[in-house]
């Protein structure tokens, strides 16, 4: 009886496990993307305090008035809170507006979105909490921190904005989408990881030239060079009977 209740349990675990790898499966697999339009969006990094920072995405839903502006020193400035902007602005500001996607699979919660700044440079980075390597999905270079002004963030080759797209329905809801597979890009991170922590080492330095051995002077020289050549005198006794 006993044995049979612990096969039965092993078999009734097997199953659920099965079937929750099913269901994650099927999760994923649950939600398309589709492109959208680059123009009628802006990726930006709002300040928050005196070194934190926020990201959030505008859409430009209809062609006036205008969600935000570029000013003349490169920041951003957000104009949608001076309407309502309802039907022609739209936020996405957490993790219920926008996510990842590698390779057609819908990573869900599994990375979060960090910017990190590190001297003039703002990076927008994905990071799985179980691998070292951060994806790096955009940045952008800051000159200044301005409490009111955004920074705009440029995408990285390969990464672009989708919606995602539910059983041929669009969804308030975007992707940060890689055609990649996830591994790929996990391997590619890693390397650049490795080879930015040797570039900290800095270049190899050329080895140390020993220096010369100390030479005699050329008198000295001059004198033990004669004293090799001359003949050796040797003395003679002469022979006495």
């Amino acid at each position: 009886m006993s044995r049979t209740y612990l096969q039965a349990a092993c078999l009734t675990a097997v199953g659920l496990l099965t079937a929750g790898l099913s269901q994650e499966s099927a999760a994923r697999a649950l939600f398309d993307s589709a492109a959208v339009p680059e123009k009628r969006f802006a990726v930006l990094a709002q300040p928050i305090g005196r070194a934190q920072w926020k990201l959030l995405v505008l859409e430009q839903i209809k062609a006036q008035p205008r969600c935000w502006r570029a000013r003349q020193d490169g920041l951003v400035k957000p104009s949608l809170n001076r309407f309502n902007f309802s039907g022609i602005c739209k936020r996405y500001l957490d993790s219920n507006g926008y996510s990842l996607r590698s390779g057609g699979q819908d990573l869900g919660t599994r990375f979060r979105f960090q910017l990190k700044r590190s001297g003039t440079s703002l990076k927008l980075e994905a990071l799985d909490p179980q691998q070292r390597a951060p994806l790096l999905v955009g940045q952008a270079r800051i000159s200044k921190r301005d409490p009111n002004g955004f920074v705009a963030l440029r995408l990285e080759p390969g990464w672009a904005l989708e919606r995602r797209v539910y059983q041929g329905r669009p969804l308030n809801h975007l992707y940060f989408a890689h055609q990649e597979p996830l591994n790929r890009l996990l391997a590619i991170a890693s390397s650049r990881g490795h080879r930015s922590g040797f570039s900290r080492l800095g270049a190899p330095m050329a080895p140390i030239t020993p220096p010369p051995l100390p030479t005699a002077p050329a008198s000295r020289q001059r004198t033990t060079r004669l004293a090799s050549t001359a003949p050796i005198r040797l003395q003679v006794t002469p022979y006495r009977r």
